[in-house]
């Protein structure tokens, strides 16, 4: 992306500011609007003195603690961030990035939770402001959101970033096309500007909390999406830096996910969706002078950090703003090829390997073992047990099962037959998942790394070493790659046709004059 000499110098004055350095974040009080602040009391008069002047009751406060560089930092971030200050490959990245996200929601709208979300909230909403994505039904912003934050997420397909451990695109895109449509005329630059703004502190807000967040049991999916959802909404409403600090601090209060779900629940597929609901109400209500947890990462008591982490030390807020501006998250977000949790592809791949090189039958199989982190035994290693298609997604000894007798693991591995199939229950049965002190020393980058064994009847056993997995930001996904996905999952659900015009809308998003446009494009007519 060739920038001209202003634009270059707009971005190191950007950069100076968005870096979070603690040396140029003013303390100053968050306001809503400068309008707003003249007119209220401040501290400094007496209570008669407020009285006299019959100011209604407030929760706004004219001065800000000093304890909130990071929170400032990333609201700083956000409202700065121009189409302009955005390299061309991160650009790139992005739109790849949202075209699997639709392919995943617009495969979605089939699925037995999907159906009864809907139709609960049909009949609890007439307003029809926006639309769920691969259908024609029409809902609020709010609940329009709460679906298709639901629908990405639906089937294991979603994307991951795997520091940060959330699954970004199912809490950002909806609250943003959700405010394209209440807002038409959102230019495809500042939907993609808004898009990256979400990508990069969702991802952020994880790292902060490391991979012990999700070993304690949040899904951090929602309890940090809450964040790229509340940044995206805040750039594509143009809020101010204070506004945005009030919106980050709306969202995170709302933060909420239990890895519970995980066991058999449909509620594990609408987390994210609430997610993308609550960041939507964090724009929305700051923007029009609703006030939130303005230190929110930063409170000693209460605040994010301390609270999901149960201390005050094992989180570091220095990754919320570490390379803001100029590091981008979205550039380590991986993509799906396995519908199931992201936790199970790296030894997928290593038995798909193994495969290729010395083929071998079931009939073959004495036993596997999984030598991997102890998050990777905590989250996919128990032992399975029928409980519906999220306990078997989400199951790494019977994504191991389908694997060796189906030879693949996406849509069609996960019926209601299959899940319950005795034959594939034994054989995940031989699968034993464990923790690997060599593995674990290397840190949360190689949280998914595995070394898998099969040992077979006549003795021999087969070794695998896989780090990161296909799709991974290391190894990232080609373009056709990503498209061939996307169609595959779409026309589950539109005619060919619309299929292309969504694929070509989203590849050419930065020419749109209008990105309300791609919203429509993602509805049936």
């Amino acid at each position: 992306m060739v920038k001209s000499e202003e634009n270059s110098v707009d971005r190191r004055n950007f950069l100076k500011i968005a870096a979070g350095s603690a040396a140029v974040l003013v303390a100053s009080a968050p306001r809503v609007g400068a309008q707003e602040n003249s007119a209220r009391p401040s501290h400094e008069q007496t209570s008669e003195e407020t009285k006299k002047v019959d100011a209604p009751a407030t929760e706004r406060t004219t001065e800000a603690p000093a304890d909130n560089p990071y929170t400032q930092g990333m609201a700083a971030f956000v409202s700065g961030l121009r189409y302009e200050q955005i390299a061309e490959e991160v650009i790139d990245r992005i739109k790849l990035l949202m075209l699997d996200s639709f392919g995943c929601a617009i495969y979605g709208v089939d699925l037995e939770w999907s159906r009864i979300l809907m139709r609960t909230l049909e009949h609890l909403d007439r307003s029809t402001s926006c639309g769920v994505w691969g259908t024609s039904l029409r809902l609020s912003a709010p609940h329009a959101a709460l679906v298709n934050g639901t629908l990405v997420h639906g089937f294991e397909l979603d994307d991951i970033h795997r520091l940060g451990v959330m699954h970004v695109g199912a809490v950002t895109l909806p609250s943003l096309l959700a405010i394209t449509e209440i807002r038409p005329g959102m230019s495809g630059r500042d939907f993609l500007t808004a898009a990256v703004a979400g990508y990069e502190i969702g991802p952020r807000v994880g790292r902060c909390m490391g991979e012990e967040h999700i070993g304690q049991g949040w899904h951090s999916a929602a309890t940090v999406g809450v964040f790229s959802s509340a940044a995206a909404a805040a750039s594509a409403l143009r809020l101010s830096k204070d506004q945005t600090v009030h919106a980050l601090g709306i969202a995170g209060t709302q933060s909420a996910g239990l890895m519970a779900a995980q066991y058999g629940s449909m509620v594990l597929r609408m987390h994210t969706g609430r997610s993308a609901q609550s960041g939507l109400y964090g724009g929305l209500l700051a923007a029009n002078g609703f006030t939130g947890i303005v230190n929110v990462f930063e409170s000693d008591y209460g605040g994010f950090c301390t609270t999901f982490s149960r201390s005050h030390d094992r989180f570091n807020l220095a990754e919320l703003t570490s390379g803001l501006g100029v590091r981008f998250e979205t550039m380590q977000v991986s993509l799906k090829f396995y519908s199931c949790v992201s936790s199970n592809h790296t030894t997928l791949d290593a038995i798909r390997a193994i495969r290729a090189r010395r083929p071998f039958s079931v009939e073959e199989v004495d036993h596997i073992v999984v030598h991997g982190s102890q998050v990777t035994v905590d989250h996919v290693g128990w032992k399975y047990r029928p409980a519906g298609i999220s306990a078997a997604q989400l199951n790494l000894p019977f994504c191991v099962a389908t694997l060796l007798l189906d030879g693949n693991v996406f849509v069609d591995q996960f019926t209601a037959q299959k899940i319950v199939d005795p034959v594939r229950i034994a054989l995940a049965d031989r699968v034993k998942v464990v923790a690997d002190p060599d593995i674990m020393a290397r840190g949360s980058e190689f949280r998914q790394m595995v070394r898998a064994e099969v040992f077979l009847n006549d003795g021999t056993v087969l070794t695998e070493t896989v780090e990161t997995p296909r799709g991974s930001e290391r190894s990232f996904a080609t373009k056709a790659d990503v498209i061939e996905k996307f169609e595959n999952l779409a026309t589950h659900v539109f005619r060919a046709n619309q299929v292309t015009a969504i694929r070509d809308a989203v590849l050419n998003l930065e020419t749109l004059p209008d990105s309300s446009k791609l919203a429509h494009l993602l509805t049936k007519r």
